[in-house]
């Protein structure tokens, strides 16, 4: 069995999982509005953290989200040769250095953590946190490591906002993922973290049942899901199959549901393909923004504590359906009993991930 525990939530909603899930059971959201931050000056709604200033923001993030990590396991698996570090991000510091965004907290991490294992980079658009989670299963499961520690995390910047907004992507109200009225993205910023292990006991608290998940990449546009929903269908199809899992089994979605109108839509056809369209459901986005690389972890931690607390979160800025194949979009919280949840993300250049997790 592969284990999954000690998460850990950084973002405007919170600097701990406790406090994140605390705002998040009063459906508060992180979104506000930025002024002039837009490329042309205009207001801009964002999900940022307003305590993380000034140079070397993700640094910063990083290092929070390792510290809480390191109070909830056994701290001698941090030093151990048997143990990985897996960081995930899509631009990383990249606003202090463009040149190597990654390399200098590498460095800090070995140095301050003393760790045995240079830290592994995973950077593979929007499915980067879904990706390294997998990543890290994959190898405890070839016996390559006992332990992996995988931490997520990007920040708001100027060259992400601009960049959005030159597809046309960035709403310019609060996301409303699988909304009729949705009309585009709202960035975020934050750190998520956990970790995975092939040793109950090194967790403090009880650790989740990881079932590895996998990738698919269906390579229809450089920033455009495919219209049939393939590379997503084809993930969570393997996912499912890997695991003998069948979508009945399913209690609960959390979906990529960026609020944009050609992602939600994408989605809607997958889950219908999939059989899974009635399942509850929702995106995390509306309370958070879009957190790139570090979504899959948030995410992830965030379904994690619905499993912990027996609750289903409604999601953020849904009313009507606005997609073609209507989905079970969780309109209110309710408490239920979750034992086995599906995380997925879809990102730029056609790629898709899907993961499970298990209460034990």
């Amino acid at each position: 069995m592969i284990y999954i525990g000690s998460e850990v939530m950084v973002s405007p909603l919170g600097m701990t999982a406790e406090e994140n899930w605390n705002s998040l059971l009063a459906n508060r959201s992180g979104i506000a509005p930025a002024d002039r931050a837009g490329f042309a000056g205009e207001q801009v709604w964002l999900s940022k953290i307003p305590s993380i200033t000034g140079s070397r923001r993700f640094e910063k993030l990083v290092m929070q989200a390792m510290t809480q990590i390191e109070k909830g396991i056994d701290r001698s698996i941090l030093s151990s040769s048997r143990t990985i570090v897996l960081l995930s991000s899509t631009k990383g510091e990249l606003e202090d250095d463009i040149n190597d965004p990654f390399g200098s907290i590498a460095g800090v991490l070995v140095r301050q953590f003393k760790l045995a294992n240079q830290p592994l980079i995973i950077s593979n658009a929007c499915i980067s946190g879904v990706l390294a989670i997998n990543t890290a299963g994959g190898f405890i499961d070839a016996g390559i490591y006992d332990h992996a520690i995988v931490i997520g995390c990007d920040v708001v910047s100027d060259f992400v906002v601009y960049g959005f907004q030159s597809l046309f992507a960035i709403s310019n109200k609060p996301c409303a993922p699988f909304d009729a009225g949705r009309n585009g993205i709202s960035m975020g910023e934050g750190c998520g973290a956990m970790v995975v292990s092939s040793d109950r006991a090194v967790f403090k608290n009880n650790p989740l049942e990881l079932l590895t998940g996998t990738s698919a990449n269906d390579a229809n546009h450089i920033s455009g899901p495919s219209r049939t929903g393939e590379g997503l269908f084809r993930s969570v199809s393997r996912t499912l199959t890997r695991h003998g899992v069948m979508p009945g089994d399913i209690d609960f979605i959390c979906a990529h549901g960026t609020g944009t109108v050609f992602n939600d839509e994408m989605e809607a056809i997958a889950f219908d393909r999939l059989a899974l369209s009635r399942v509850p459901l929702n995106s995390m986005k509306g309370y958070f923004g879009h957190t790139l690389g570090a979504a899959g972890l948030i995410e992830t931690a965030t379904s994690m504590q619905m499993m912990r607390h027996g609750v289903l979160l409604k999601s953020q800025g849904f009313m009507n359906t606005g997609t073609s194949i209507p989905l079970n979009v969780i309109t209110a919280n309710e408490d239920k009993k979750l034992n086995t949840i599906l995380k997925t993300a879809s990102g730029f250049g056609g790629g898709n991930a899907s993961l499970m997790i298990r209460k034990i």
